[in-house]
């Protein structure tokens, strides 16, 4: 049978190591924290010996008119290449479109002339066996 050394040694004398370890960790704790307020204040310090000067040059005169007719004319130009482009696309598509309805066109026509010279075919056969009927 085995006895477990705390039984023996006792809870305070854990205890006792757990408390001196906490006492120990607050203590770096607070000497950590003390350094850090000291480099804190001393970057405050350094911050308020610190002025920051901002100029502008508000010599030039800004003339709106001509800015907004410069942007107007830039507007005007991509209007005009836009129209353009969907126009030449327009034109493209209804070339494209006219191409094939004038492509089925002729398919059109040159399938009712093979209807047509099937139904002379139909009619000539169709004489043909009534004429070999009537000899029988």
């Amino acid at each position: 049978m085995t006895v477990d050394p705390r039984l023996v040694l006792g809870e305070p004398c854990l205890s006792h190591k757990l408390e001196a370890k906490l006492e120990s960790l607050t203590d770096e704790i607070n000497f950590l924290r003390s350094i850090y307020e000291e480099e804190l204040h001393e970057l405050q310090s350094q911050i308020k010996d610190t002025s920051v000067i901002v100029e502008m040059d508000n010599s030039r005169n800004l003339d709106m008119d001509s800015i907004v007719e410069e942007v107007k004319a830039q507007y005007e130009d991509i209007a005009n290449r836009t129209r353009a482009e969907a126009e030449s696309w327009y034109k493209t598509k209804y070339e494209e479109m006219q191409t094939s309805a004038n492509r089925y066109g002729d398919d059109l026509r040159a399938t009712r002339t093979e209807i047509a010279d099937l139904n002379r075919m139909i009619q000539r056969l169709t004489s043909e066996i009534d004429g070999v009927k009537g000899q029988a």
